[in-house]
């Protein structure tokens, strides 16, 4: 029973990493660089961004944890 729900929670775990990682605004310019010019087209608030990393980092320490649990068979 418990298995199955931390299962479960690691599962959504892994889903929302991946959405979180994907919302990061890029760092770089990349290959869009090269067309544009003067500054950035994208301004985020510093705060936000913070925000969208402490939650990264909370999802990443969580999926993380569940695999060590549930890969190692201490719920048996």
């Amino acid at each position: 029973m418990l298995q199955n729900i931390l299962s479960w929670v690691w599962i959504a775990s892994g889903l929302l990493l991946v959405v979180s990682v994907l919302l990061h605004s890029p760092k770089g310019d990349g290959m869009g660089g090269l067309a544009s010019s003067g500054g950035s087209m994208f301004s985020s608030a510093r705060s936000a961004e913070d925000t969208l990393n402490r939650i990264t980092w909370t999802l990443l320490s969580l999926f993380l944890g569940l695999a060590v649990v549930l890969s190692a068979g201490w719920l048996k």
